[in-house]
């Protein structure tokens, strides 16, 4: 056996044996955390949900830890009510009050009370806050739904609809300058690049318009495109857990893009650019810092200005 063999059986040896090194410890991992669950529930009496919503403070706190041990739970019945839950949201069913939503959380908190055999006249303030986390936590799975949809949607200038938030959008910017036409350089005035405005909404489609009928053009729509990132990968999660009592839902995106707008314009000039040139390095300083600021806990992003619903 050559030299090359020799070093490639042992790479190959060391490779399998590092997986299993891995495997055992995650394996090692779990067990130490099934048995430290079974010792708390033997002597709290309370199952880790339980002792999630009266040991952690509302919001974002309670929330991900709930939603947390709701995905992790190897409960078969568990999983079924994630599943319930889930085509709730993917049907559309959560809306932004909670009495509508009553029939959808009650259901799934009865599920859980039968599986954890927790007795609801002994722990009433456990099933307000499970109603809660539950209405937070998939209102907020619906609301990447509704945003998916709406990116997802081409701006089309032969939809009626489309081309009435388009000239909405001028009159809000330029009340007093009547459009000359629908194809115009004077697009370029409010920040498009073009003279057909549809040209720039590329890849948010229908949902850059309905932020820019609350902002304004390429800048905004760099920002739209920064905020549903920011919601995709959960950066988004602490705050919206932290400041929406019953749920999100599309306007709490748009405040949400609002807030990045105006925290923006306040970046920029601090950064004293040269020219319009520096805006994609000071765009990604400035999701740089959004993003540190979103990682606590109890981030709470508000505005200090009231937004109109579209």
């Amino acid at each position: 056996m050559d030299l090359n063999n020799t070093l490639n059986m042992f790479k190959k040896f060391n490779f399998t044996g590092l997986l299993f090194i891995q495997w055992t410890w995650m394996e090692l991992r779990l067990w130490v955390q099934r048995v430290v669950k079974w010792n708390l529930r033997k002597i709290t009496g309370l199952c880790e949900l339980q002792r999630i919503a009266y040991g952690e403070t509302p919001g974002a706190a309670r929330s991900s830890n709930i939603e947390r041990s709701l995905m992790m739970s190897r409960s078969s019945e568990i999983q079924k009510l994630i599943s319930y839950l889930d085509r709730a949201a993917n049907e559309g069913r959560f809306s932004a009050t909670k009495s509508s939503n009553d029939l959808i959380i009650s259901k799934a908190v009865k599920a859980v009370m039968q599986i954890k055999l927790i007795k609801p006249s002994v722990h009433q303030q456990f099933v307000i806050s499970l109603e809660k986390c539950i209405q937070k936590i998939w209102s907020y799975r619906q609301l990447l739904n509704d945003l998916e949809s709406l990116r997802t949607t081409s701006y089309n200038s032969e939809n009626s609809e489309h081309e009435e938030k388009l000239i909405k959008l001028w009159k809000s910017l330029r009340p007093n300058e009547e459009l000359s036409d629908r194809i115009s350089r004077q697009w370029q005035e409010i920040g498009f690049q073009g003279d057909d405005p549809k040209t720039d909404f590329r890849g948010m489609g229908i949902l850059g318009l309905e932020n820019l009928l609350y902002s304004f053009a390429i800048v905004g729509i760099n920002l739209t495109s920064m905020a549903i990132n920011l919601f995709r990968d959960g950066s988004a999660k602490y705050h919206i857990y932290n400041t929406c009592q019953f749920g999100s839902h599309i306007e709490t995106f748009h405040k949400f893009y609002c807030y990045l707008f105006l925290e923006f314009d306040k970046f920029w000039l601090s950064e004293k650019p040269r020219d319009v040139m520096e805006f994609g390095k000071i765009r990604d300083r400035f999701e740089k810092k959004i993003r540190v600021e979103l990682s606590d806990l109890k981030v709470q992003f508000k505005l200090n200005v009231a937004v109109e619903t579209i």
